[in-house]
């Protein structure tokens, strides 16, 4: 008798908890929050109700610029987790927004032999699952219009 492993489970939906909520209702509505820190007026990035630079549990979401720069990025043509599989080859990146922070990403709408590391991109969203219509909405970057 021949073992059946149990459907995988997908791995590219986020967890969303009460400290990231506001940002994936944000995404949903087309913009990139990030937290600015009311003690130390630095900016950062992922979402958690206290300032990695000072400690400060005043933090407060603001509206990112949405563009950045293509800090680094890697073609990925081997990932067997669902649903990552089906979209071989993709493109992982970091972005470096305007504003100073980084953030993990993926590039969309370009050829990878055409990126460049410091390129201008811009972020655009859409849905995790587009067969879902409750499904978070991702923050993917795209090359600027006059770079792609």
């Amino acid at each position: 008798m021949v073992a059946v492993a149990p459907s995988q489970a997908r791995a590219d939906i986020p967890v969303i908890d009460p400290a990231s909520e506001p940002y994936w209702e944000a995404a949903r509505d087309g913009r990139l929050l990030i937290t600015q820190c009311t003690a130390c007026s630095k900016v950062h990035h992922y979402p958690r109700p206290f300032c990695p630079y000072c400690w400060s549990e005043d933090v407060h979401a603001v509206t990112a610029s949405g563009a950045g720069t293509l800090y680094t990025f890697s073609t990925v043509f081997v990932n067997d987790l669902a649903p990552f599989k089906e979209r071989l080859p993709y493109v992982a990146a970091i972005v470096e927004l305007t504003e100073g922070p980084r953030l993990m990403t993926i590039i969309e709408g370009a050829d990878p032999q055409n990126l460049r590391v410091d390129m201008p991109v811009t972020a655009v969203f859409r849905p995790v699952d587009e067969n879902d219509p409750d499904s978070p909405y991702l923050t993917i970057f795209t090359p600027s219009e006059e770079h792609a």
